[in-house]
């Protein structure tokens, strides 16, 4: 025998031993990734969160053909532009007036006013997020306008019906804002959204939901007219309505933590998350006879229900999906106009019957 074998036989193994432990390393990183649903770029999470009690019972994650989504020949709000009118309940800081504005406005990707803004977002945008809204259609085929603008605004400080409101109340502070002028009444465009301040009390609010939508009575408004209500959780409720940037209580010693909102406003940003799924829901069922699931059209379930808690790829199983954060650890997953950044959840695709957002991953 050389010599030289043992030397030879010492250093095959060695070199057998480093290539398993290169696989080995491999294979680790490899199943650490799929566990995090991590990509290479670095500002991308998928934290692990106590879904909110909200949401439980309507989350759908992935495609179903079990979802028995359907439209009951009804109309949607196809005309353009949507014409947003604002009703601000109790008292709002400025800031969070034009935190408020700016998603609205990022919604829009056409028309004179909005191309500056729409060119100023970058991909995963507002815009692209309503696209998907834009894909459902009346009965003559014309889809759901992805032009949305402010039409009108109207401050209540005083509180003029009350710091407690319900369904019907706050239709009376729809009809205090018609009757005050300017602020007109659009049978063809409108929406009416009531926005009130976090010392408001709703019916059923934090118990049951985070915002409603529904149409006014001509007999406490004088006509009918889509409208939504959303409330501002953040001294009520905020581990409930501002999930996933605030969380129960009783969670504080479990290591979970929650998310930093993406404009530093708990209550607000918690809030542009409820206005966006009213919003994708008043326009493709304002008069809640259109697209629904369900055979029971006082309680439908509609495209944003469907996608209650799940913000990205991965969703489920207490993960909210594949989402960013910037260097701040300020976590979002759309960009909208003027630099803004939002926490939006997805909606129900009609076309990929699954919950579909703009941040995606192929």
């Amino acid at each position: 025998m050389s010599p030289l074998y043992p030397f030879y036989f010492f250093f095959l193994a060695l070199t057998f031993t480093c290539f398993a432990l290169l696989l080995a390393s491999a294979e680790q990183q490899q199943q650490q990734q799929m566990q995090t649903f991590s990509t290479k770029h670095p500002e991308y999470i998928n934290p692990k969160l106590p879904p909110r009690a909200l949401s439980s019972s309507k989350k759908f994650e992935g495609s179903s053909d079990l979802v028995n989504l359907r439209y009951h020949m009804g109309p949607v709000l196809s005309s353009s532009p949507i014409n947003v009118f604002l009703i601000w309940y109790g008292r709002w800081a400025n800031s969070q007036k034009l935190l408020i504005r700016d998603f609205i406005l990022s919604i829009s990707s056409t028309g004179p006013s909005t191309k500056k803004a729409a060119r100023s977002s970058i991909s995963p945008s507002v815009s692209q997020w309503w696209q998907t809204v834009s894909l459902y259609t009346d009965q003559t085929g014309a889809n759901v306008s992805r032009t949305i603008l402010i039409a009108g605004e109207y401050t209540d400080h005083a509180y003029s019906h009350g710091n407690h409101l319900t369904r019907l109340s706050v239709q009376q502070v729809i009809a205090s804002a018609v009757k005050s002028a300017p602020f007109p009444v659009d049978h063809r465009n409108g929406i009416y959204l009531i926005l009130t301040a976090p010392d408001v009390t709703m019916q059923d609010f934090c118990r049951a939901v985070c915002g409603f939508h529904y149409f006014t009575f001509p007999s406490m408004v004088g006509y009918t007219l889509p409208h939504a209500w959303i409330g501002n959780s953040a001294k009520q409720c905020p581990e409930v309505c501002a999930y996933p940037f605030a969380l129960p209580g009783y969670m504080g010693g479990s290591g979970l933590q929650a998310l930093k909102p993406p404009n530093g406003d708990v209550g607000v940003d918690g809030m542009i998350s409820v206005i966006a799924h009213e919003l994708a829901e008043l326009s493709t069922n304002p008069l809640v006879n259109a697209w629904y699931a369900g055979e029971d059209p006082t309680a439908p379930t509609e495209i944003g229900d469907l996608c209650e808690g799940l913000y990205g790829t991965g969703g489920g199983g207490g993960y909210i999906g594949q989402v960013m954060k910037d260097r701040e650890e300020r976590t979002f997953n759309m960009n909208g106009r003027r630099g803004r950044k939002f926490l939006v959840q997805w909606i129900w695709s009609p076309v990929l019957k699954a919950c579909a957002g703009p941040n995606a991953l192929a």
